[in-house]
């Protein structure tokens, strides 16, 4: 889909850019610095001018959206008057002729049952109006109607026709991939409460009863231990952004681990070796704990109270452009086959959701390069690496996933 997306800008953007030069042909020269001729100069300023109507857009077709890209998009048109709709009204008029406003909301309801655009003459009594005639080009997004985008001049023109039909097609691709970003979204989301409703119910209790055994011989030790918890669950219970920090991150597996080794003592050991470089790279949210939590399980609840010390091992490198996050254990271990079919999502054992998970979400962000490499035999441990990538298109700590 991203492809086809893609494909279909590349092609409605040279259209946009002829349209732009035949528009502007007579007008006069501009300083062409590098660009050798008047169509290159045109097709730089085409360019330019649609990257900057597109953000508005990928929000979605809103009165704030609609505002913030009509002046691109009448530019684009070399229009005297540009209009957006949606399905019902005008959200925005850009330029002049404002008074047609209501001619044009009567005149949408055929367009935008159809899908058809339509071209006619406006009505007009004041005899220093710029716009006598309008151009209306339906927005679609897989036959369903958003609204339309309405150009208004001072004549009937054809090239006029064919160039609102263009720019409403490309306005049509931002809304689609404006869809696909909240379709995105919902998808994440959807997959961070899994994440939480896997939070085990055992660890929460198990917590709570350890937490309660030093009441009364630790009081100090229980008080530390609740905030532990507090902190803990508040963090992984957060309802705002679907990116956090690597060091938001890390700092949540410390509340986790402290819980942990308060119930199991000294059987479990835990190395952490975390370059400060990495601390502020943002990754998705949940993403690193369900794996330390995996570790804990394979790596000490799996084993019996005899088996001895079970150490796990975590660390965070600074490797150029990305950031390198190992997970290991010296647990049980996994038959790699039946590994494969869980990160297939063939299977979902205990622990089976959050390492599938994690691999999925970091598979849509970053690309499939970037799923989850594991290293595991059974009696053998389990290696988990993520590569991390410290830059990545709408990828932000203080946000959710945006427009790359």
């Amino acid at each position: 889909m991203s492809g086809f997306l893609a494909g279909l800008c590349v092609a409605v953007l040279p259209l946009l850019a002829a349209g732009f030069w035949l528009g502007r042909r007579t007008a006069r020269p501009h300083n062409l610095g590098g660009l050798g001729t008047p169509v290159e100069h045109a097709t730089f300023q085409t360019l330019h001018t649609a990257s900057l109507a597109a953000p508005p857009l990928r929000a979605g077709l809103t009165e704030e959206t609609a505002r913030k890209s009509a002046r691109g998009l009448r530019s684009l048109l070399g229009t005297d008057a540009l209009c957006l709709t949606d399905q019902s009204e005008v959200l925005v008029w850009d330029g002049a002729g404002g008074h047609h406003r209501t001619e044009i909301t009567e005149r949408l309801a055929g367009p935008l049952e159809t899908g058809r655009g339509e071209a006619f003459r406006l009505t007009c009594d004041a005899p220093d109006c710029p716009v006598r005639w309008a151009v209306i080009a339906p927005l679609t997004v897989d036959d369903r109607v958003y609204g339309a985008l309405v150009a208004c001049a001072p004549r009937e023109s054809a090239v006029l026709v064919r160039a609102a039909g263009e720019v409403a097609r490309w306005v049509s691709v931002q809304l689609e991939l404006a869809d696909l970003d909240r379709s995105r979204t919902r998808l994440i989301e959807a997959e961070i409460k899994a994440l939480r409703a896997q939070i085990s119910p055992h660890f929460i209790f198990n917590s709570l009863a350890v937490i309660a055994s030093f009441v009364r011989t630790d009081p100090e030790r229980a008080r530390e231990l609740l905030l532990e918890f507090a902190d803990f669950t508040r963090y992984s219970f957060r309802r705002h952004g679907d990116f956090t920090t690597l060091a938001d991150e890390l700092h949540a597996i410390e509340h986790y681990l402290a819980l942990v080794r308060a119930r199991f003592g000294d059987r479990l050991s835990v190395t952490l070796q975390i370059a400060p470089e990495v601390l502020p790279v943002a990754l998705p949210f949940l993403c690193l704990q369900p794996l330390v939590e995996n570790a804990v399980k394979h790596g000490l609840e799996g084993r019996a109270a005899t088996a001895g010390k079970s150490h796990i091992s975590i660390t965070a490198q600074d490797a150029g452009a990305e950031a390198l996050v190992v997970i290991e254990d010296d647990g049980a271990g996994m038959d790699p086959e039946v590994l494969r079919r869980i990160l297939a999502g063939e299977v979902s054992p205990s622990g089976g959701i959050g390492l599938s998970n994690v691999d999925d979400r970091l598979r849509q962000v970053y690309g499939d390069d970037h799923g989850l490499v594991i290293e595991t035999a059974v009696g053998a441990g389990m290696k988990i690496t993520a590569r991390l990538p410290k830059y990545q298109p709408g990828v932000h700590s203080a946000g959710r996933l945006t427009a790359g």
